[in-house]
């Protein structure tokens, strides 16, 4: 059963029941106090919600205590069906899918608010003028997106099993918007203390009045001396680092860390610590602990889809980048455990279920897949001569494989990428097409239909001479254009469909923990690896429901496919302990 849903101004709303097909089961029901009446309706029933969008509505139902089972987020589907049609990037509120429906001027989105726009959904204090949902809109955006599905298997490009793959994309991506918000709410265990101490150990105590803390200011005094005694240089100052270089006769083009390591001077060292304790304090020091860290817990801002591929971005917090050294801060509560896991080498694997090489797949299905694949990097122009003959064989069948998925294609890539396609035809092959598909400007998707973004104008015109263009446009911008699109389309089958398998097993994983109380809960997610924050007693029970659910996403994804996924796990009282 289904359950539409309208938010009003002031608390209220409209709930109207659906069929699995979303035309209207029944009448809509306006309600006074909205979350009280999803509350009960879950409870009761436990439908899956059909709203305009999970950021928007659900945090609002957390903070009540409320949590629900499934939902459909209508703009997260419509963004994906735009994106099928070639249309990426274009309205996707359920204004502008019933406007567009219409035949009308579509609206464009609103901006995202400067505080969570569950606010103004309920808080009466809050007078901005945000109109009401309408639920005939949801109601028959709903179904037009139903139909839309459904007729994806009756495309060219669909066949059999089309409209049921991108159903699952569809439910996979509106419950890793339940996730994400969940996460946010819950937040990620963060000890205040730890991070402190981690901080002070690394750049010295706390500093005040804005003053550098004291490791900084002492490499910052050394930079400086190291350049002579008249010359004053602020390591923060990219144009008096280069200036100071250039007069002490090591003229660079930039201050990059992989510029600075080829420079013989005594200046080198000091700037590359000075640089990355420099990051350390200005995106994860002491103001960023104030601001995000409250209460034993990091919430984070998470963005569920917030990348084309299908990948999660923030707004806030940069949880997708928690510098190792600082993993020691993320803390248990006494008691409890952090099951860590991660997806071992989730892509290539990806790509040996995806291209159905049956040698691949075969090699796939072993736990260490580079070493698995490294038997065919043994001999053969690959490893006959050259740096490579310096790794071992393990090392080259990892170079080759992300060099084919990712476009490498100069040096011993070149020689390695060779013995990939003779031994790997197939897998070759698939990432191949995907690489000449872009380069013509076609679209690729997933696994499950989440499509790549058409081409700009800018580059069409760019490449607009083709094959047949002169030989210097085929050398210069176009060339170099086509090829960069080639190497985004590459990646794009297979790191989309990863996105496609991490989401499976958000979706599983989640359903899982449910059934084992509501206390296991998912605390961190990033692209491949989980945190479920447990009690230590159940620590062993949710590690088994991680495997069960990497398993779940691999058969709704691949079937029968031999290429196995499994899960490094770590049940550890700190996240610097698990690897």
């Amino acid at each position: 059963m289904k359950v539409a849903v309208a938010a009003g101004v002031r608390g209220g709303g409209a709930l109207r029941p659906l069929a699995e097909d979303g035309t209207p089961a029944g009448p809509a029901e306006d309600v006074p106090d909205l979350v009280v009446a999803i509350g009960e309706r879950e409870r009761a029933e436990a439908p899956r919600w059909v709203w305009p969008s999970t950021a928007r509505l659900y945090p609002r139902l957390l903070d009540a205590g409320v949590r629900v089972g499934r939902c459909h987020d209508l703009e997260l589907v419509e963004s994906l069906l735009l994106g099928h049609a070639g249309r990426y990037g274009e309205p996707r509120s359920v204004r502008a899918a019933w406007a567009r429906s219409r035949g009308e001027p579509v609206p464009a989105d609103a901006p995202p608010p400067e505080k969570p726009a569950q606010a103004s959904l309920f808080d009466d204090d809050d007078e901005r003028d945000v109109p009401a949902d309408d639920i005939a809109q949801v109601v028959a955006v709903h179904a037009a997106q139903q139909r839309a599905i459904a007729g994806l298997a009756g495309e060219p490009e669909g066949g059999p099993g089309a409209a049921g793959r991108f159903a699952l994309l569809a439910a996979a991506e509106s419950a890793g918007a339940l996730v994400a918000a969940e996460m946010g709410h819950d937040g990620l265990p963060w000890s205040a203390a730890e991070h402190d101490a981690l901080l002070t150990g690394l750049l010295g105590p706390r500093p005040s009045g804005g003053l550098r803390p004291r490791r900084l200011q002492d490499l910052a005094d050394r930079i400086s001396a190291a350049f002579g005694p008249r010359t004053h240089v602020n390591p923060d100052s990219p144009a008096q680092i280069l200036k100071a270089f250039a007069a002490a006769g090591h003229p660079i083009p930039s201050t990059r860390a992989h510029v600075l390591r080829g420079v013989d001077h005594p200046a080198v060292p000091l700037l590359l610590e000075y640089k990355e304790l420099a990051r350390l304090h200005t995106a994860h020091g002491w103001a960023w602990l104030d601001t995000w860290v409250s209460g034993g817990r990091f919430r984070p801002e998470y963005v569920a889809g917030g990348v084309v591929s299908g990948r999660w971005a923030t707004s806030g917090g940069g949880a997708l980048q928690i510098p190792r050294v600082l993993r020691g801060a993320v803390v248990a509560d006494p008691g409890w455990s952090l099951v860590v896991a991660d997806a071992a080498q989730l892509e290539p694997r990806v790509l040996a279920a995806l291209a159905g090489d049956r040698a691949f797949a075969e090699a796939a299905a072993h736990g260490d897949l580079y070493a698995a694949l490294s038997g065919a990097f043994d001999s053969g122009p690959g490893a006959a001569r050259g740096p490579a003959d310096g790794m071992s064989p393990r090392d080259k069948a990892k170079l080759a494989l992300l060099s084919a998925m990712y476009g490498g294609g100069t040096g011993e890539a070149v020689r390695l990428l060779a013995v990939l396609r003779n031994r790997f035809p197939d897998a070759f092959e698939y990432v191949e097409a995907a690489a000449r598909a872009g380069e013509r400007g076609r679209l690729v998707r997933s696994r499950l239909g989440r499509t790549c973004p058409p081409p700009s104008a800018d580059w069409r015109e760019l490449t607009a001479a083709g094959d047949d263009g002169p030989a210097e446009r085929r050398r210069g911008p176009a060339a170099q254009a086509l090829r960069s699109r080639g190497r985004f389309t590459r990646n794009f089958v297979v790191q989309a469909t990863a996105a496609d398998w991490a989401l499976a097993l958000l979706a599983s994983l989640r359903r899982r923990l449910t059934a084992l109380g509501p206390e296991p809960r998912l605390v961190f997610f990033l692209h491949d690896e989980v945190i479920v924050h447990t009690p230590a007693g159940l620590a062993a029970d949710v590690a088994a429901a991680v495997r069960a659910s990497a398993e779940e996403a691999r058969r709704l994804l691949f079937g029968g496919t031999p290429v196995v996924f499994p899960m490094e796990i770590a049940v550890v009282d700190r996240y610097a302990d698990a690897k």
